[in-house]
Order: structure tokens, then sequence, then C-alpha cells
């Protein structure tokens, strides 16, 4: 039987009364949604080579059949990639969706119904961008999450940390010197908006923990040594001791997911991987010694290609001095971890920028400096999907692989006008390069009808 010959009511009940959406919804109001890319050249993301005559048939939000010569039902809507290169839905490994654009004066002038507003607009963005996952990475997205699962609102996947845990002084302390001595009783506002939690001793980061696991956290954040854009503390610092962050490490462990430190120096990403942290934010500041260590620990280096750049933030002299420590490291550490096999992850982690926000893409692309195209987009499709996994149980999608273009995974692709395994600078031009763009089998931008 040929998918043609399957009827409209069959094919709704083995889709679970999938219901078109975004622009398919040319079709009628009770057709199940069904694409047919027809004539792609295929990147699975985790392979270098493209396959060819081969189509991609999307069946409610599931890649159901990859073939030659597929037949579709009537009311499906079919796409002529006509020698397209089709690639998995990118995603960023370290995202920050209310911080990304808006500014430092816009949050600590208003409040919760603003924030989720702007993040709202950015998170719509970034899925015009391609990137059709994020990893968040701190900060008060659990209802962006949901809104976005429900249809409420665009945006790509979110997999919510929460607020960032931090000591007092460490790097997501964003209290004034006048908000101490603080009490039990005395939470800043931020605090009880989500946007980070101190914790101090044992009890008080398993607590924490505890309330963003009850949230919806699929993954911890903890701050574990010196920072660029904080007050207080210089970028030597370690933070957190081995007790706290050991805690946090088990009881992350007992959902079955894990934790992820912002680690910048040396000192801090050590620290980090004695707790047996999987995921080491940053780490420019790493040594040789260091970096065979996360092969040896079977741990992830989630590093961004923070360079002094045209991409560099504004920053006060106090934070400038730190982050040319950043940058000294970046090359280096980019450079040996390629040479000894460390498991890479690609992040943006942009902050308080919506111009920055726009160069998502092209983040992406300056990983040429140090990568091959291929080698780029697999770290941010195929690889970011294997970090992911690390949420275990708590993932919010558990029905099939993400980041990879196969039978039985997520239907998250875009369509790209050229060959970005050959210019990864097609990445940097989302507007002008993604021809087609789909999310969950939702068609969200199509030029080519």
């Amino acid at each position: 039987m040929t998918l043609k010959d399957v009827s409209r009511r069959a094919l709704a009940s083995a889709l679970g009364c999938c219901v078109i959406a975004g622009s398919v919804a040319a079709q009628s109001d009770d057709a199940p949604n069904a694409v047919l890319i027809r004539g792609a050249k295929i990147f699975t993301g985790c392979s270098p080579d493209l396959i060819e005559g081969q189509d991609v048939f999307v069946a409610g939000n599931m890649i159901s059949k990859i073939g030659a010569e597929l037949e579709a039902p009537d009311f499906a809507t079919i796409i002529d990639a006509d020698g397209r290169v089709l690639i998995p839905g990118l995603i960023d490994a370290h995202w920050h969706g209310v911080y990304a654009t808006a500014t430092i004066a816009q949050l600590m002038t208003t409040n919760e119904g603003y924030w989720n507003l702007l993040t709202s607009v950015a998170q719509r963005d970034t899925l015009y961008r391609g990137f059709t996952t994020v990893r968040d990475a701190a900060g008060p997205m659990f209802d962006i999450a949901r809104a976005t699962d429900e249809g409420l609102i665009e945006g790509p996947r979110v997999f919510p940390s929460g607020p960032a845990i931090s000591q007092t002084a460490g790097h997501m302390d964003f209290r004034m010197t006048r908000d101490v001595p603080a009490t039990p009783d005395k939470l800043h506002p931020f605090e009880t908006a989500d946007m980070f939690y101190i914790a101090d001793g044992v009890p008080e980061v398993l607590k924490r923990i505890r309330e963003n696991l009850m949230q919806g956290a699929t993954q911890i954040k903890l701050m574990a040594g010196g920072g660029v854009t904080s007050s207080y503390d210089p970028i030597h610092t370690m933070q957190y001791t081995q007790d706290e962050l050991k805690a946090a490490v088990e009881q992350a462990a007992n959902w079955g997911t894990y934790v992820l430190t912002h680690a910048i120096n040396d000192e801090a990403v050590n620290h980090s991987l004695d707790a047996g942290v999987k995921s080491i934010e940053h780490g420019h500041m790493s040594t040789r010694e260091t970096l065979e260590r996360f092969v040896e620990e079977d741990a992830w280096l989630s590093m961004q290609p923070f360079l002094d750049d045209e991409d560099a933030p504004a920053l006060n002299a106090f934070q400038q001095a730190k982050y040319k420590f950043v940058t000294d490291g970046t090359d280096f550490v980019y450079r040996t971890a390629k040479e000894l096999g460390v498991k890479i992850a690609f992040g943006t982690d942009t902050l308080f920028s919506a111009d920055l926000a726009k160069r998502q893409g092209a983040q992406l692309a300056k990983l040429q400096r140090w990568f091959t195209p291929y080698e780029a987009l697999k770290m941010a499709t195929c690889d970011n999907a294997e970090l992911l996994k690390l949420s275990g149980p708590l993932t919010p999608y558990p029905m099939g692989p993400l980041g990879v273009i196969e039978e039985g995974a997520y239907a998250d692709m875009i369509l790209v006008d050229g060959n970005p395994l050959e210019t990864l600078d097609l990445v940097g031009d989302p507007e002008g390069s993604f021809d087609l763009i789909m999310k969950d089998g939702t068609i969200y931008k199509n030029t080519l009808q």
C-alpha cells in the first residue's frame, strides 16, 4: 500500500490526531499534518556525506519515512527542494532566552509580565534563525517553555535550567551591597522572580535545586567560578565548596539528570570535574592537562567563540580586564580540545543585546576558524543533541531523537539555498539562505511556495 492509499481518517488516527498548524494550514481543518520534501540533498547531522535521491516524509511532528520516490496522501504539502541542502534544525546549547535581548536597564525597571513578552519575541526570532532547540542555561524560562510547547507562542524547544544557583558574591549575585546582610526571610525580588537563587551551604543548595526540579528544570546550573559581567567576583575565584558541588551533582543524579557549571578559570574547571560535573560552561582558561581530564571524565566542554572582535560586548573597565582572560584562551582551548577529542558543544551565551542575538548563526559560522564546516554543523546538531540526552527521563521530548534527520526523529529541519558543508557562512544569513524552516512538523518559513 502506498501513502496515497492511506485515508485521512486512518492517518489521523496513526498520528494521534495531529492538526496542521503554521503555514501548512492551507489543508482542511480536520486533515492530519503531512509534508513531503522532494529533491533535497540531506545532511543527517552526524555524517559528512550528503544523501541524494531520497525524499523525506513528515507525518505529524515526526520524520516518518526517508526513501526514494515516496508518494504522499492527496492532502499533504509537497516541497520541491530542487537540490537544496536539508539540514537538521540547529541547537544552541548555551542560550539565555530572558537575558539575550533585554538590556540590564529593562530588566531592572520592569517585572515578569514585561520579561515574558520581550522573551516571546526573542524566542520567535531565534526560531526564524533556524534554531529549533535551545538549552536555556539560566533564567525564568519555565513559563516560556510551557507556552511554547502548548503552542501559545512561537519559539524553539526549551530545555530549561531555571534560575542559576549562586553563592553569595558569586557570578550570579546581582544584588546591591545594600541588600546584605540577608536573612532567609529577606529574598531579593529577582530571587522570587526566578532570575537567580542565592544558596550558601549544602542544605540551601539542595533546597534550591529541588525547587528548580519542582518547576520543571531539565538540568541544574550552578556558578562555580568568577565571571565577566558580575560585579563582585574576580575572574580567578573558585565558587562553592566540594561538598556543595558534590551534593548538587548527587541531587541531580537522583532525578536522572546532571549539573552544568559556569567555570572559566582552570581551577574552577577542575573544581567542577572533581565533583562529577558533566557539562562545563566556558572553560576558556583551561590548560592542556585539564582538557585531557575532560576525555578521562567523559565530560562536555560547552564553549563559545568569544574573541576581541566585532561581537565583543560593551563592558566597564573591571569587566573588560576579566574578558581579556577569556578571549586570550579561546584559540588555544578550541584547538587543543579538538586535538584531544574532547566532546565540545556549541552555544552562544548571548547577553543583553538584541543586535548580538541577531548574529546567533554568525557565531556558529565563526567556528570555521577552528573547525571544518561539517564539524561545526555536527556540533550544532548531532553533538548538541547528544548533550541534551544527559537530561535522561526529564527530557520534555521523549518520542524521538533531536538534531538529526532520520526516520523516527522529530521533524526539525531547514532547507538551505546552497551547501553549508562547503560555505558555513550561509548559516549566518538565515533570512537570505534558509528557504524553509520546520520545527515539530510545522512549517514556519517557506519561500518556495
